[in-house]
């Protein structure tokens, strides 16, 4: 069972597209879960990348969600548009689906930001001026949240 990946790894793609993952990563990464990926959209302007087995629970998750309502279809739709399974060459190398990269303005160097159960792709400026765009009120999202400590203290 995977605990999360944590890191930041800036990285080129090649002329095809691929993008080598990092070894860092790749350590962060079970044997079994170095064979197979899936790429797709992610929520904001960028990629998103899985590990099969965390793909897979994703998939469950959203199967759960009841196909009657009209929201829930509409989410499927667009969550799994353009989603791709990756198989890594024997570098590691991973060839990005050209279409994915076109919606991402993904260019040739990227950022990979790991974090829980995948990894973000970026496009470096793009990420950049994301970052740089750090709200003010930085605090007051994170107490919106996580709460705040007297509100955890209640619920305990």
């Amino acid at each position: 069972m995977m605990s999360g990946f944590l890191g930041e790894y800036e990285c080129s793609l090649d002329s095809k597209g691929r993008v080598k993952l990092p070894s860092a990563l790749l350590k962060q990464l079970a044997p079994e879960n170095q064979v197979k990926f899936v790429v797709n959209r992610g929520f904001e302007q960028h990629l998103a990348l899985y590990p099969i087995d965390e793909w897979n629970k994703k998939t469950e998750e959203i199967d759960k969600l009841n196909p009657y309502n009209r929201k829930t279809r509409e989410f499927r739709r667009y969550f799994y548009r353009g989603a791709t399974e990756l198989v890594p060459d024997s570098s590691f190398r991973l060839l990005l689906p050209k279409s994915l990269m076109e919606w991402a303005k993904i260019g040739k160097d990227i950022i990979l930001s790991a974090h829980s159960n995948m990894v973000e792709i970026w496009d470096k400026k793009c990420y950049e001026n994301l970052l740089n765009d750090e709200p003010d009120h930085f605090a007051e999202l994170a107490e919106s949240v996580l709460g705040t400590k007297d509100e955890n203290l209640d619920e305990k």
